[in-house]
């Protein structure tokens, strides 16, 4: 499986996009998040991920720089099914908060032959039904998830947990791409103590890092409800993870960035730290 990052920045960098990833496998692709405009469908292009391949889609939360681009991967498959050039279903899965906010962009912001195209769901009603005719009608299908609530994308577990933000209500998860090892995202804020059971011992950490320690006094990432590189890097030593990706950055010194992070994480992590720029691919 490889994880590319589609954009690493915060939600009010100009120099780079929005924070969203894309997994993929076997020519197919799982999007997390799509951040704040059309410029998702760029990256994607960029990253050579086929956009009709993009058929599992997780929204965090409803912050404009995670849900805006959302918008935009929702009018292009509603357009391209009502054309009859995109069959089959996709999916967006959200908490019911975002999935409502979905609703009402869709009916405002789409015309209504393209709306008529989206259907509502849970995951127990999805479970209690028939997957394969689910899957062969063409429709996006918004799915409401709960907190601890657990279904395949890509063939792989995936679990969906309350980080009990402090802000707008957010969702990570934990996808387990292999046997025993797996990787969680804690959203775009700082780990919670109720994410620990999804969190220990996990292979790869996504965390945000808003800016450097020395440079809180600057961007002031306590008052945002974030952290710094080496708050993710000191958690991370604390939960046992092997690979610690940091995220969800400022974007006034890119040049430096990866050198600056990486130098300051390493002080307080034993493990791998990546601090990736837009576009950068690993595989899991």
């Amino acid at each position: 499986m490889k994880l590319t990052m589609l954009g690493t920045g915060n939600a009010m960098v100009t120099n780079c996009y929005n924070t969203c990833f894309a997994f993929e496998e076997d020519g197919r692709c799982f999007l997390v998040d799509a951040g704040g405009g059309n410029t998702i469908i760029r990256r994607l292009r960029e990253a050579g991920i086929d956009w009709k391949q993009t058929r599992d889609i997780f929204v965090t939360h409803k912050h404009i720089d995670h849900i805006l681009g959302i918008v935009w991967m929702m009018r292009i498959f509603c357009q391209n099914m009502k054309r009859g050039s995109c069959n089959g279903e996709a999916r967006i899965y959200a908490h019911r908060e975002v999935v409502e906010i979905l609703q009402n962009l869709a009916a405002t912001l789409l015309q209504k032959n393209q709306a008529d195209y989206i259907r509502l769901q849970t995951l127990p009603e999805r479970k209690a039904g028939n997957e394969a005719a689910f899957q062969a009608e063409t429709c996006l299908r918004l799915i409401i998830v709960e907190d601890g609530e657990m279904t395949q994308i890509l063939g792989h577990p995936v679990t969906f947990f309350d980080i009990h933000s402090t802000k707008a209500k957010q969702f990570g998860f934990t996808l387990e791409f292999a046997p025993k090892r797996r990787l969680t995202c804690c959203g775009d804020e700082p780990y919670n103590e109720a994410e620990y059971l999804y969190a220990k011992d996990s292979e790869w950490l996504l965390h945000e890092a808003f800016c450097l320690y020395e440079q809180a006094d600057v961007f002031h990432p306590y008052e945002k409800y974030h952290s710094t590189a080496k708050d993710a890097a000191l958690l991370a030593e604390q939960l046992g993870v092997k690979h610690l990706l940091l995220y969800h950055t400022e974007d006034k010194n890119l040049a430096r960035r990866r050198e600056l992070y990486t130098a300051e994480a390493r002080q307080q992590f034993q493990g791998e730290v990546h601090v990736p720029e837009d576009l950068e691919g690993y595989e899991l």
